[in-house]
This record gives C-alpha cells, structure tokens and sequence, in this order.
C-alpha cells in the first residue's frame, strides 16, 4: 500500500531542544517508513551580521526583545521558493487553543511549515503576510515555541496512515468524537481485590461498546461539561 509522504518544516532558534521528541518511538518510526519529514531549521542561520544576532528592542519602548523580521523572512522565502505550503503556522500563546479537529485537518495536509516563537514575540509583519495560522496548547507561556511545535506534530504524525499498527487505534481516542474516551483495562483480572468490570470479560461485544460509550458520555460530563456543551450548542 502507497502512502503520500508529509514534509513538516519547523523553524527554530533553539531547534536542538526537540531533536530528541523526533527520534524515538512513534516520531521516529513514521520517519523509518518514510511517512513524514521533519526538518528542522535554524533561524540564526538565515541573519544579516556576523553576530547572528536575531532579536532586537521594540518600538515604542517596553521590556523584552522582539525577534526580527528580516532571518524569519530569508528562511521563509527559501522554502516557500522550493515548494508550496498548505499551512504556515506560528506556535504562539495568543493563538487559538488547539484541539482534536485542527489536528485532524492538517494530519491531510502536505507540506506544512511552523514557526517556534520566542522572546516578546515575532515582529508582527509575519504574522501579517508570512503566517496562515496562529496555535497556542494552553493558557500559558512556555519560553518558546519548540515544546508546543512537538506537541503539534506529535498529534499530527500519529495520524498518518500507516504509523500506528492498529489505525482504528487514534480513531477512538479522546476528543474524536468531541468526547473523553473511556476507561481501559488489562491483566490481570483481579489485583489487590480490584476487579475489572465484568462487562469487559463478557465477550459480548455489543454490550461491551454500550458500556464504553455510556462511560464515555459520563466521563465527559464530570471531566469536561464543556464538550457537552460544545455538542449541544452545535
């Protein structure tokens, strides 16, 4: 079976800090098959001075550096030169949260290019013209954008066919259907007086996927009352 080959460009001034999330277990197996390419670029390569310098003070004043256009630009425009891009994204924490859907959607696409912030931000003239969409994982600052950028492509990659060895694995997951998966069991069957649901060990599967899905509902209801939410609004 022939799959189509996604390449993931990330663009980094710290680019060693996800060399390690890439090169084991699922990330790298994807890699093995040659389902995806991940490349990662260092900005710092692409500025104008000798000092590689790629932040500078603001306009009109205020604490914290700005990382400059001109590196992100080069870089940018050098790939964007050899290929299009589906996506360009910005991980940033004024983004929009991510979730399941957005992972989905870009797990389809080709080619797509993300840029780790840092400092104050990235002048915001890439953001005007260079970027497609804006990601944040959470109401929090991290002091840059490689944790979240390998969040994101860990999401992505695990949902290319062929990476996982049970493909219908990733479609059951949480949030998939806007709802928490339910619990999981293994052996043994009995561990400290701790019993796994007797439904489970029927063998009936009907009832079995009952059982999960009411679990399900209720789980979401306690743990996430805004996916409900989410469900009816919509």
């Amino acid at each position: 079976m022939y799959f189509c080959k996604m390449r993931i460009d990330i663009l980094s001034l710290l680019p060693e800090l996800m060399h390690s999330a890439f090169s084991a277990s699922i990330m790298k197996r994807a890699q093995d098959k040659g389902l995806v390419e991940i490349l990662l670029h260092n900005i710092r390569d692409y500025s104008d001075n000798k000092h590689k310098n790629v932040d500078d003070y603001q306009y009109g004043g205020g604490a914290g550096m700005v990382m400059r256009i001109e590196p992100i630009a080069a870089l940018m425009d050098k790939l964007m030169s050899e290929r299009n891009y589906d996506e360009i994204i910005f991980m940033t924490p004024d983004g929009a949260i991510l979730e399941q859907g957005t992972v989905n959607y870009l797990s389809l696409k080709g080619n797509v290019m993300i840029l780790c912030g840092h400092y104050k931000g990235v002048d915001n003239r890439i953001r005007e013209h260079y970027i497609t969409r804006e990601i944040s994982i959470g109401s929090y600052v991290l002091s840059g954008g490689e944790l979240a950028a390998a969040v994101l492509v860990d999401g992505i990659v695990r949902l290319l066919p062929g990476v996982l060895n049970d493909e219908t694995s990733a479609l059951t997951d949480s949030f998939q259907d806007d709802l928490l998966a339910p619990p999981v069991y293994t052996r043994p069957p009995i561990f400290k007086g701790w019993t796994v649901p007797e439904v489970l060990l029927s063998g009936n599967q009907q009832k079995i996927d009952q059982w999960r899905e009411e679990q399900s509902i209720e789980r979401t209801k306690i743990r996430r009352p805004d996916l409900i939410k989410k469900q009816n609004e919509g």
